[in-house]
């Protein structure tokens, strides 16, 4: 199975759920510590403002976009399929459409308008970071089924490295480009993180049940 057991899972849920819980009643509430973290996390994204790294970070921002997290994790899920690992190329694409959905539902919970000088194709709520959400359930398929089939270690490395940097160069995105605020790719990740625990969880539970179906018979799970 391409994902198993986890016996420390339910507290990776639990921890990454109370964070999540605690920067949404934060910011609900409008708890003093998170306008001190916002205005850190402004004040090292923006130190270098230069028209070079907001022609960077603007591409960033449009490839980690969420309409492009449709593009790569359909991709993936065609890859998987096609190395006839059917059932997690199905569980991709349930973990960003509902990734997507949670995200939506929490927009709206907690209504959290936007920085004011965001960019007014920037619309909707701020808190959590869509581009951060899709891109964290997108490198988290990456790191959990593709990254394992690499026989060399130093390349698994080499490659979850970049995975990591390239999360961290879309949450500086987004709070350089004023579109977030540090506290909604925090959240974002964190929510992410949380989501995927109960997806993984719910792909231990269905995947050998799944294998008994037609479609999926010859299927790596």
């Amino acid at each position: 199975m391409m994902i198993k057991r986890d016996p420390s899972r339910h507290y990776k849920l639990i921890i990454s759920g109370l964070i999540t819980l605690i920067l949404v009643l934060a910011i609900k509430f409008n708890w003093g510590f998170i306008n001190f973290l916002d205005m850190i996390g402004v004040g090292i994204a923006q130190q270098w403002n230069s028209n070079f790294w907001t022609s960077f970070f603007t591409i960033v921002s449009f490839i980690a976009s969420p309409k492009m997290d449709v593009v790569w994790m359909i991709l993936l899920a065609f890859i998987l399929w096609g190395c006839r690992a059917r059932i997690p190329a199905l569980f991709s694409l349930c973990l960003l459409v509902g990734g997507d959905a949670l995200g939506f539902v929490v927009k709206n919970l907690v209504g959290r308008a936007r920085p004011v000088m965001h960019l007014a194709k920037d619309t909707g709520y701020s808190f959590p970071s869509g581009h951060v959400l899709g891109t964290m359930l997108v490198l988290s398929v990456v790191w959990i089924i593709l990254v394992p089939m690499i026989n060399e270690k130093n390349s698994m490395w080499i490659v979850r490295t970049i995975l990591v940097i390239w999360l961290i160069m879309v949450m500086i995105s987004r709070v350089y480009l004023n579109a977030h605020f540090l506290t909604d790719v925090i959240g974002a990740v964190t929510l992410a993180y949380f989501w995927l625990q109960i997806a993984e969880y719910l792909y231990v539970w269905n995947a050998p049940s799944l294998a008994q179906a037609k479609l999926f018979q010859r299927s790596n799970y």
